[in-house]
Parts: structure tokens; C-alpha cells; sequence
């Protein structure tokens, strides 16, 4: 492969930038994860209130590192940032994460929520469908769809930026459009029952709260939750709302390809975290307009399934958390599940398309930085880091054959959140390393905004390690495990 070009073109404007925001982060989450929440809170006030703080959060953070792109408005976004602040030691353990499960493991995970929907069409495509076994490792249909889906958009973003960019812009559209029309119909209809006033009239009732025993059967408590229970129940909760939220800050890693990017990518941030949040939480009001949150995993129909056991369970105990079909199916009858697998095939393969059109643009600055693989910073003639996009490709398509959806939600996020503290306490760094460079945007309320995201972030991943301690360890250790290929890269990095 030769290096036709050597830097990319900026032809993306705000509305693009903006796409790549709202895009990016509307996967399958909102339609799924409420149901988890709902389990664990067993309120409809603070199932609300996690939504909004979720929104606040990402919009304390967004607001945060409208600063730092508006200094280093360069390809590589994050990495940048905290490459100037801290060096290449840190900067290398970030990308090394964004690869190794940050990026690859959402792009994985919505994948294969793409073929789970698909399958509602084409059921030879289901999870169930075990193609063949080794050992203890089975391959679905669904799994070999989600690699499909991975490569075929690979290969449209291989084709250069404006093939992403009106995939980008086409499915961004459909699915606000789509989510929009659930959540108007939803409210129109839903509030004219009795429904929302039921799940208003315990607004902050802790009880009827769920979890799984040992012997694999779920256990109902009906006791409030208060206190420090409560908060660990929260600060465990929101990991769903977070990771429905996550990748707002993929726009920065394109910064190399958009105009103005000083102005751009700040107001990029602002305005499609915003529209996402607003969405977001007005999606769980009219879920609560249409369903109670009380159900029971025994239920035979949705209003005896609630809110907390949407859709049931498989033949194997799990929650299916179908919600969003669930709600759908008080507003479209029969037609719902079929308008559901469509929002949520649109959702996710657009979802897709910005994670994979940003995420090889990490890897082209660490190349360019000696710190990934030298052909990662080569540009083909549609000034596109080719080898890069095929890398992540390769590794997503791992890991969608290994690990499991809330796994790698729970690998990902935390890293995530690690990575954002890190990130965000930089400003700080720079204010008293470079006071005199240009600030396009400087934070607003500064240092409260900053500090305020750091203190929340920290917050949630501390009762992370304590509610979730292995899958958060093991999120550490992905980190850790960057450590020796750090110190090793001469020669583990030569291609």
C-alpha cells in the first residue's frame, strides 16, 4: 500500500460534525438498557432522574473538551489532547484501550445487535442458529452477520469521507426521524390511559426491585432501597444510560476533516449531546406513558411484563429487555416488533458508521506518533488511513465471536469514564503548561464544569469497582496489559 496523500481534506461541515454526535451515540441502548435500570432502581422517578443525570454529565464533559478541540483541532481528537497534557506514556495506554476494547468492543457489540434485529426478517440470521462448535466456543449466524455488517462498512469508509458522511447523514436522519414518532405517538396515546399516572403515584418507591439468585432464578425484593444501598443501586444502574450515551466525543477524532473545526467541533458537541439527551429522556417518558415499570418475568403479556421484564425471558432465564418493542406494541399492535427490528437496524447501522468512520483516525495519529502500526498512518488516494480501517475491523470482528453484550458494555464504559476523568483534568494541565496559547472556546464556568464531571465520573466508576468488581478489573488490566506493549513497541509495531 502507498501513500498517496498526506493529510486529509476538511470537508465536513457543522451539520456533518453534528451527525457524526447524535449518530455515533444513538445505538440500540435506548431501546434496551431502561429495562435493566428499571430492575435495579425499581422507581420510575429515579429511572428519570438517571436519564437526566446521564444527559448532564455528557454535556459537562462535552462542554469540557469543546477547549481542547478548539487548541488541537487535529485527527486523533482524544489521543491529541492527552498526548499534549501528559505525554506518549499516557496518550499510548488510551489508544491502546480505544482499540483493544473502547471502540472495537462498541462497534462489536452493536454489530451484533444489528444481526439479533435482522433476524426478526431473516430468521436463519438468530443467535440460535449454531453454524458450528469448537469446544466450547459456538458460532451463530448472528455473530457472522455482525462481522458482514462490520466489513461492508469498512469498505464504505474506505471509499473516502463523503461515503461515510451521507451514510452518516442518511441513517442519522431516519432514526431521530423514527425515535421522534415513538416517542410523540407514545405520549399521545399513552397519556390518555391511566398508565403514566400509576407509575407517577410511587414516583420515588424503591421497591419491587429484582436480581438474579444463585440458582439462576429471579428474586423480587419488596423492600425500599435507601441510603447507601441506594446509591450503589444508582451508581450501578447508570452504567446503562452512559454507555447508550457514550461516543459523543468520536467527532474529535475527525477534527483533521472538518472546516472551521475551532468553531465546529465545540458547537458540534454542544448541539448534538443536547438534541440526544432531550430525546433520550423524553423516550423513557412515554415508555412510562405506555407500560408500567412493575412486571414480573412470568408475565404473559406486556402490561403483566412492565417496564422491567419487556419482552420476557429467553428459554435460558435472560431478560430479552425489548422495551422499545414493548412500548411500540401499544402504539402499532401488531406491527410493532416489525417497526421496532427496523428503527433499531437503522439505529445501529448508523450507530456503526460513525464509530467506524472515527475510530481508524485514533490509530492514523498514533501511527503517525510511532505508537501503532507504521501503515496506520499512510492515506490512500481518498485520503483515508486504509490499513487502519481494516485493523479495527479485523479486532471487532473478534471480539464479536467472543464476550458477551454486557461484557463488553461493562469493559467498555468503565474504560471510558477512566479515560474522560483523565482527559478532562488535562485542562488543568494545559492552563498552567501553555496559559498563553490560543483558546478559540474556553470552558464554560470554569473550573466548576471540569471539576464537577471529574467528581460525578469518579464517583460511578468507585461504585463500579465496587458492584462490578471483575468486569471493572478486567477493564483495568486491558489497560495495564498497554504497559509492556508501551515499552516493547519497536519491535511489536514494525508493520
Amino acid at each position: 500500500m502507498t501513500e498517496e496523500t498526506t493529510d486529509f481534506k476538511r470537508s465536513l461541515g457543522l451539520l456533518d460534525a453534528t451527525a457524526i454526535v447524535a449518530g455515533s451515540m444513538i445505538g440500540s441502548g435506548i431501546f434496551i438498557v431502561s429495562a435493566d435500570m428499571g430492575r435495579m432502581v425499581g422507581s420510575a422517578g429515579w429511572l428519570i432522574v438517571l436519564w437526566l443525570l446521564t444527559g448532564f454529565i455528557t454535556l459537562l464533559a462535552a462542554l469540557s473538551y469543546g477547549e481542547l478541540a478548539s487548541m488541537m483541532p487535529k485527527a486523533g481528537g482524544q489521543f491529541v489532547y492527552i498526548e499534549r497534557a501528559y505525554g506518549k506514556f499516557t496518550a499510548f495506554l488510551y489508544g491502546w484501550t480505544v482499540f483493544t476494547v473502547i471502540q472495537t468492543g462498541v462497534i462489536a457489540a452493536v454489530a451484533v445487535a444489528f444481526a439479533k434485529y435482522t433476524a426478526f426478517f431473516f430468521p436463519q440470521l438468530s443467535p440460535d442458529n449454531i453454524l458450528f462448535e469448537l469446544g466450547t466456543l459456538k458460532i451463530s449466524a448472528a455473530q457472522i452477520f455482525a462481522i458482514l455488517s462490520i466489513f461492508l462498512l469498512t469498505f464504505i469508509n474506505s471509499r473516502g469521507i463523503k461515503s461515510g458522511k451521507i451514510i452518516q447523514l442518511i441513517f442519522t436522519s431516519a432514526k431521530l426521524i423514527a425515535l421522534l414518532a415513538l416517542i410523540v405517538l407514545g405520549l399521545a396515546i399513552g397519556l390518555q390511559s391511566d398508565v403514566f399516572s400509576q407509575n407517577m403515584q410511587y414516583l420515588w418507591d424503591t421497591s419491587h426491585t429484582w436480581s438474579k439468585s444463585v440458582g439462576g432464578n429471579w428474586t423480587e425484593s419488596i423492600s425500599p432501597i435507601t441510603g447507601i444501598a441506594l446509591i450503589l443501586a444508582l451508581g450501578t444502574a447508570i452504567i446503562g444510560s452512559i454507555f447508550s450515551s457514550d461516543a459523543w466525543n468520536n467527532v474529535t477524532f475527525i477534527a483533521g476533516e472538518i472546516k472551521n473545526p475551532k468553531k465546529n467541533i465545540p458547537l458540534s458537541l454542544l448541539i448534538g449531546t443536547s438534541i440526544v439527551t432531550i430525546l433520550y429522556v423524553l423516550a423513557n417518558f412515554a415508555y412510562l406513558a405506555l407500560i408500567p415499570l412493575h412486571g414480573s418475568p412470568d408475565g404473559v403479556d406486556v402490561m403483566a411484563q412492565g417496564v422491567q421484564f419487556a419482552g420476557g425471558l429467553t428459554t435460558s432465564g435472560v431478560p430479552t429487555d425489548r422495551v422499545g418493542t414493548a412500548a411500540a406494541s401499544m402504539i402499532f399492535g401488531d406491527f410493532a416488533a416489525a417497526f421496532m427490528a427496523i428503527l433499531i437496524m437503522v439505529s445501529t447501522f448508523g450507530c456503526n458508521n460513525g464509530l467506524i468512520l472515527s475510530g481508524a483516525r485514533v490509530y492514523y495519529a498514533m501511527a503517525k506518533d510511532g505508537l501503532f502500526f507504521k501503515r496506520a498512518g499512510h492515506l490512500t488516494s481518498n485520503s483515508v488511513p486504509l490499513f487502519a480501517l481494516m485493523i479495527q475491523a479485523i479486532w471487532a470482528s473478534i471480539l464479536c465471536l467472543s464476550g458477551s453484550y454486557g461484557d463488553l458494555l461493562d469493559y467498555a464504559t468503565f474504560a471510558s469514564l477512566l479515560f474522560y476523568i483523565i482527559t478532562i483534568a488535562g485542562i488543568f494541565v494545559l492552563r498552567k503548561k501553555e496559559p498563553n496559547v490560543e483558546r478559540p472556546y474556553k470552558v464554560f464556568a470554569y473550573p466548576f464544569t471540569p471539576i464537577l464531571y471529574i467528581i460525578l465520573a469518579a464517583a460511578i466508576c468507585t461504585i463500579l469497582l465496587i458492584t462490578k468488581t471483575q468486569n471493572t478489573c478486567f477493564g483495568l488490566l486491558i489497560v495495564a496489559c498497554g504497559i509492556p506493549i508501551y515499552f516493547g513497541r519497536k519491535y511489536l509495531l514494525k508493520a
